[in-house]
């Protein structure tokens, strides 16, 4: 098996859907030795924030001079992102030979009527690599939810983290706020330590106070109040905290707020023997960046690619497009998947954008063009439907003049298919 064949084989295996539970990544791990207990962990869960998070933690320790390991999803441009040691995706020839290995036992549960998914196996496959590198510690993010996740096969970790909770994957999750947090809460062990967002909306604020307090964990909030903004633009934000002057490069206040909860998590693990400095801080969060998390591919005229799917994702949107580019025509282009909550993404933009695109990603579970366009109509001035991708960011360019801004957004899946064509313009 080489390395495109081990990544069409992890892909197979998503007819197999989404299927919270631990019985089969628990028997998967046993039958490959339980790589997972021999690494020690970083667990994000959250609604969003978890990939800044996590990775600016990497790169703190990083910085620090660790070994790290750090498992994220989705991937935007190449499926090996998703796993990496150092700063550097998993060798093609690696993945190759762990997802063989990893394979050969899920054949074997095949055989007993167990099927682990597709998002379990890469996560056995992100354990058997981590373990294999003996990495002093590994940054995981939790997949979906977090109690019944398979990234929750693993001891108690040294941290956990939990990031901005709102409402989505509401199917699975449950329909409340409250509801939702518990679910990610369930990654909090027993006895240990748990850094949450500093602005968690009140429902879910209240959840994590109590899990902590139920398990006897040391919650930590960053405190807001000693941090202050010593410049802020399009590209990022220069901020004070706690006396300690740090760049980030990720932009919009909410990766500030990411950035603050990635500083004190690391500090957190100075119990654990973990050491790091001011100096480690400021250059890991400053060598920290993310596709297509309002990412600015060029300023002439701006064009910004930002994946995000719900209600929150547009509010942070929103407040870095009038933060930064008030009076400024915005187009838009963007595409988003049908079984997200796509109607509150496009009320939170009303009015936002002068000109609005809808398009459609060649995923099966994207929202055709047309129904996003008709859902998009009340809320912009000019509405396109344009389902062919090229030919939908063909028309953009055409109208975006170079005082405009041009904004490619929605689906993860939308900005890993555009971001090189964008690239190109």
């Amino acid at each position: 098996m080489n390395c495109t064949q081990a990544i069409e084989y992890i892909h197979s295996l998503e007819k197999f859907g989404v299927k919270p539970g631990l019985e089969r990544i628990t028997a998967l791990c046993e039958l490959l030795g339980n790589p997972q207990n021999s690494v020690k962990f970083v667990h994000v869960a959250g609604t969003n924030g978890k990939g800044s998070t996590s990775t600016m933690i990497s790169n703190i320790l990083r910085k620090a001079g660790y070994s790290v390991g750090l498992f994220t999803s989705p991937y935007v441009i190449d499926f090996r992102e998703r796993i990496q040691l150092n700063g550097r995706m998993i060798d093609p020839y690696e993945l190759a030979q762990t997802v063989t290995k990893v394979k050969n036992a899920v054949d074997i549960l095949e055989k007993s009527g167990i099927q682990p998914t597709e998002f379990e196996v890469i996560t056995a496959v992100a354990f058997v690599y981590f373990a294999s590198h003996n990495c002093d510690v590994a940054v995981l993010e939790v997949g979906l939810g977090g109690r019944y996740d398979s990234t929750n096969v693993i001891l108690s970790p040294l941290v956990s983290v939990i990031t901005s909770i709102s409402m989505d994957h509401m199917n699975v999750l449950g329909n409340t706020v409250e509801k939702i947090a518990a679910e990610k809460c369930g990654i909090i062990k027993y006895g240990g330590t748990c850094v949450s967002y500093p602005e968690q909306v009140q429902g879910a604020a209240q959840v994590v106070e109590s899990t902590c307090n139920d398990l006897k964990n040391k919650l930590v909030i960053p405190d807001l109040a000693q941090l202050k903004f010593v410049s802020s633009n399009a590209f990022g934000s220069v901020i004070n905290y706690k006396g300690n002057t740090v760049s980030v490069p990720l932009t919009g206040e909410h990766m500030v707020k990411n950035a603050v909860t990635a500083i004190e998590a690391v500090c957190a693990l100075d119990k654990s023997g973990f050491r790091v400095t001011a100096e480690h801080i400021a250059k890991g969060i400053e060598a920290s960046s993310m596709p297509a998390r309002l990412e600015v591919l060029r300023s002439k005229p701006f064009i910004i690619l930002d994946g995000g799917h719900n209600e929150d994702c547009a509010r942070a949107l929103a407040q870095y497009i009038r933060t930064n580019f008030a009076g400024k025509r915005v187009v838009a282009v963007c595409s988003m998947m049908a079984d997200k909550d796509y109607p509150a993404y496009l009320e939170v933009c009303k009015g936002l954008f002068d000109t609005f695109i809808a398009s459609k990603t060649n995923v099966m579970r994207s929202l055709s063009a047309e129904s996003l366009f008709d859902a998009a109509k009340p809320y912009f001035k000019n509405c396109y439907s344009v389902a062919d991708v090229d030919h939908a960011l063909a028309f953009a360019r055409s109208i975006t003049e170079e005082n405009d801004v041009l904004i490619v957004c929605g689906s993860f899946y939308f900005a890993g298919e555009v971001r090189d064509k964008i690239m190109n313009f």
